[in-house]
């Protein structure tokens, strides 16, 4: 065991993961208001626009930050990638649900917004933590060991 290394506190990752996801939050917020307010998008493009430029700030954010096991590097997982890009592929689907199914009983999408963020809070940490930056050991059967760099 190396003395060096020390685990974070689910506490620090809990304020580490809220700072994420309001860089995730404000970014795409902002986006969303310039592509469909000042660019007239469609709300399903300034939307689904507005989350990947929200989504890249969080996934660099959640990778090297909140949800790395240690202080040493780990060396690029292709399994985390697609893992969230799966979820972020659902996330989108429900996302848009909300804001667009506030939006036809009259609550503007920016307010539609701030209710999808509160519902993504509690889901993605859950999905985050313990699957999409989850750190297994990996499989003998043919799954590449997880290399790290002093």
């Amino acid at each position: 065991m190396n003395m060096g290394r020390r685990t974070k506190s689910i506490q620090e990752q809990i304020v580490e993961y809220l700072v994420a996801g309001g860089a995730f939050f404000w970014s795409g917020y902002f986006s969303f208001a310039i592509f469909y307010s000042l660019f007239g998008w469609p709300l399903f493009i300034a939307k689904q626009t507005a989350n990947l430029i929200g989504l890249t700030v969080n996934y660099i954010l959640e990778d090297n930050w909140v949800f790395k096991k240690h202080r040493s590097k780990t060396v690029y997982d292709r399994r985390r990638t697609g893992r969230y890009v799966v979820i972020t592929i659902v996330n989108f689907g429900i996302d848009y649900l909300i804001v667009a199914g506030l939006k036809q009983i009259g609550v503007s999408p920016y307010i539609g917004q701030f209710v999808s963020a509160g519902f993504f809070t509690v889901w993605n940490f859950i999905w985050y933590k313990y699957w999409v930056f989850a750190q297994h050991p990996s499989r003998k059967r043919g799954k590449r060991q997880i290399r790290r760099q002093s």
